[in-house]
């Protein structure tokens, strides 16, 4: 039996990766900024659940979350970071302030909870620290181009985090789900540029038709992708990068091509410049 510390667990992927584990067995340590809403959606689990509110650009609520957890459960086995939002729109677009939000939540906040729940883990000589990135995190998307940044921040730091942990029995997974059908297009979950600029304005309007009408049309779906995180938390070598969905699998093997094509192309210029 394992033990569960998952952020963003009130709606959409976080909150069915709860429920799975909790359905399998496991203790869930379920963090949000509204944790009501976890209790009511996981009712009937008392005695394996815990929730806990999260804010996690806080960093007093982040330790005293982790404090609890440990005292309710002795112990941290598996760690999501799944909090976060998308802030989308051109990036002139996006005013400053609201580019430091973006990074506050989706990196500085993963960031902060694996920094408090790492010393327990190392104590342990075991767990896993799942992080979920995105598609967004493999390939640049216009229209979304600070999210991208942060998607992109956390699985370089999942790569090189899962080799500094390793020697302590810790393992790491950066996840990269494709479009799945949560409410992450609703104006809970996305937020968009609030600068006006004529040059952006038919792009962004476009854009934002787009994906208005994609809304709770998604091909994924947010059970399986929950089956798909206990079976990878199961796995004696569970992968550094996973890729979810028919979309994110597109996205990574086109990815994997395009660089062995740039590689092959400009490798000329490349190797011309080592002494």
């Amino acid at each position: 039996m394992r033990t569960w510390f998952i952020t963003g667990a009130n709606r959409g992927l976080g909150l069915e990766v709860a429920r799975a584990a909790l359905d399998a067995g496991d203790n869930v340590v379920a963090t949000a900024r509204k944790p009501d809403e976890i209790e009511n959606a996981l009712e009937g689990f008392a005695d394996k659940l815990q929730t806990i509110p999260l804010d996690v650009t806080d960093h007093k609520a982040i330790a005293e979350a982790v404090s609890v957890a440990q005292a309710r459960f002795g112990r941290i086995d598996v760690l999501v970071n799944n909090a976060g939002y998308g802030q989308l729109g051109a990036f002139e677009e996006v005013a400053p302030e609201a580019v430091t939000r973006q990074f506050a939540t989706n990196v500085f906040g993963a960031f902060d909870v694996t920094r408090a729940i790492l010393p327990f883990m190392r104590a342990q000589r075991s767990g896993h620290v799942i992080t979920i990135s995105s598609i967004a995190g493999m390939e640049g998307f216009e229209g979304a181009s600070i999210y991208c940044a942060t998607k992109h921040a956390v699985s370089g730091w999942s790569e090189g985090l899962a080799r500094e942990v390793a020697p302590f029995g810790i393992k790491v997974t950066c996840v990269y789900p494709g479009r799945f059908r949560t409410d992450f297009l609703d104006g809970s979950s996305v937020r968009y540029g609030n600068l006006s600029i004529e040059d952006y304005t038919a792009a962004s309007a476009q854009h934002r038709q787009a994906l208005d009408g994609a809304n709770h049309q998604q091909i994924g779906d947010p059970k399986k992708f929950a089956a798909a995180m206990l079976a990878v938390v199961r796995a004696e070598r569970p992968p550094v990068w996973l890729a979810t969905g028919s979309d994110a699998f597109a996205v990574f093997d086109n990815k994997s091509h395009a660089l062995a094509k740039n590689i092959e192309q400009w490798k000329e210029l490349v190797l011309s410049t080592d002494f």
